[in-house]
């Protein structure tokens, strides 16, 4: 397939037939992500890979009680046999900008250096690499975040202290499902989405 091909096809699958996903595939789609940009060449997102359904279901034991899914929207997300945890580790910026070759940044001094913090830049760029990769499989994938769950999740399967847990990428064969509900939602009318050499006033009212 070709990148724009992927890009256009990607979207957000919220149901998936039970069928497990070659454990293989998700190691390469592990080996795609690792790719993404990365400050520095920092390097520091992991992925924690729960394809066995023990795990999964301890996943949504954490996250998602079984006496909440009763009215939770997306039951079909449940049935994703694969997830991928995405993981980043702020300090790991904060050593790898105090080396010789990026002390002069001082971004090693504090995550207050970092008027936009990186590492979840990086994280994201991993994502949307893990996203392309499984529509290149023939995969659906939705990426959904931790939310207040992120220390449960962290607790449950040995997350060591120091990593932030960014979001989690359910896999697999995807299986019909309604729209979500911003599937509809465009730009407002009007609203450029290109400057180009300066983004005038009248651009955006």
């Amino acid at each position: 397939m070709e990148l724009r091909d992927a890009i256009v096809a990607r979207r957000m699958v919220r149901a998936f037939e039970p069928r497990s996903v070659d454990p293989a595939v998700i190691d390469e789609l592990c080996d795609l992500a690792r790719r993404a940009p990365s400050a520095g060449n920092t390097s520091a997102v992991q992925f924690l890979v729960l394809d066995e359904p023990g795990q999964v279901a301890r996943y949504w034991d954490v996250t998602l009680p079984a006496e909440r899914r009763d009215g939770f929207r997306w039951p079909g997300l449940v049935a994703a046999p694969a997830l991928v945890v995405v993981a980043t580790r702020p300090d790991a910026y904060l050593e790898r900008y105090a080396e010789a070759d990026k002390a002069a940044t001082g971004r090693g001094a504090g995550p207050e250096r970092w008027p936009v913090p990186y590492w979840w830049v990086d994280a994201g760029a991993a994502i949307e690499h893990l996203l392309l990769g499984a529509v290149d499989a023939g995969l659906g994938a939705c990426l959904f975040g931790a939310f207040d769950h992120e220390p449960a999740v962290a607790a449950a399967f040995g997350v060591p202290d120091g990593w932030r847990l960014v979001g989690t990428v359910a896999l697999g064969h995807p299986a019909p499902s309604p729209p979500g509900r911003s599937a509809g939602r465009r730009p407002p009318a009007g609203d450029p989405l290109v400057h180009r050499g300066r983004w005038a006033d009248s651009d955006h009212q």
